[in-house]
């Protein structure tokens, strides 16, 4: 499923809807881990229109004065709500900077008895935005050798960076670079996925091969997309013998990792590495979502090889 964070202040009467943030990451994936885009750039206007009655309904039924965060789940263009918070959410002040309305001061306004009506600031709209911002977590990986990288339920990141470009796929890799992860636009990609992923690796696999990336993966992996006619060399598991993967990895023959793990906490040929990529600080994926949104980025890049900085008040 699509997870959605949605910022809004209620004064009991009128709402304004600061933030209708689209996760990258697919729901089930902390809020605080994962990267997220506003405006969103998938979402349909039925389910985001869905998305603002629900959150007005919400309001009004948990009686809020001030700020509320709601994350919904988006799954074959159903809204589910999971869960509500009457309070700021730490996503509050990225959508702030996206929409240049000072929420918090607003909020804190709404809560000491004053209507929005009554206060003087600009309602931006933030769907109608004419550029992307793209919110990252940062993540301590580097700091923990041996550490997994997969995300789950518990948040794990440090703290947030933020990109802002006209184009989404240049907005995300902006905010790439501000966590320290290099986004290749040439060389090798290993991808190995579990039985779920395999259908839908295949356009992605594609893709990259198109770019002009070299792919290789391990051998059930590899069977799939040679019959999808991608071109793919096939590549030894780390307890099938050597040279392997992870020697492949640790002599710098491979830029791009797409890896989704077969099962959580278990010390397989994915753990190990993972782990290694942190340390050589390799990109690595671990969701079909995330690798899509790189994908972009990295097209981006290759397509543009000036990009353009302009400051925050620019925008």
């Amino acid at each position: 499923a699509i997870e959605v964070d949605v910022d809004a202040i209620f004064d009991g009467n009128d709402i304004y809807i600061g933030g209708i943030m689209e996760h990258i990451e697919e729901a089930g994936i902390h809020s605080g881990d994962s990267a997220c885009v506003l405006p969103p750039y998938t979402l349909g206007s039925k389910v985001i229109n869905e998305i603002k009655e629900y959150t007005l309904k919400i309001s009004r039924a948990l009686k809020v004065t001030g700020l509320i965060n709601i994350q919904y789940a988006i799954k074959d263009s159903k809204v589910y709500v999971l869960e509500a918070n009457p309070r700021a959410s730490r996503t509050v002040p990225f959508v702030s900077k996206s929409i240049k309305v000072p929420l918090a001061k607003i909020a804190a306004k709404v809560m000491t008895g004053k209507k929005l009506k009554d206060l003087d600031f600009k309602r931006v709209d933030c769907l109608s935005l004419d550029y992307f911002c793209v919110k990252e977590a940062v993540m301590p990986f580097n700091r923990f050798p041996g550490f997994d990288t997969i995300l789950g339920p518990e948040m794990k990141s440090t703290g947030e960076v933020m990109g802002i470009d006209k184009k989404f796929g240049i907005a995300f890799a902006k905010s790439q670079i501000a966590a320290n992860q290099i986004l290749p636009t040439s060389g090798t990609a290993f991808i190995s996925v579990n039985d779920k992923d395999k259908k839908n690796i295949i356009g992605i696999a594609r893709e990259l091969h198109d770019l002009g990336f070299k792919i290789i993966s391990t051998k059930g992996t590899s069977e799939i997309l040679e019959n999808n006619g991608i071109k793919c060399d096939s590549v030894l598991k780390i307890s099938e013998g050597r040279p392997n993967v992870l020697d492949m990895l640790k002599n710098n023959e491979i830029n791009l990792i797409i890896n989704t793990p077969e099962g959580r906490n278990a010390r397989n040929d994915g753990y190990y590495l993972r782990t290694a990529a942190v340390m050589h600080n390799i990109l690595s994926i671990t969701t079909l979502s995330a690798a899509s949104a790189f994908l972009q980025g990295i097209k981006e890049l290759k397509d543009n090889s000036i990009i353009d900085v302009k400051s925050i008040q620019d925008y």
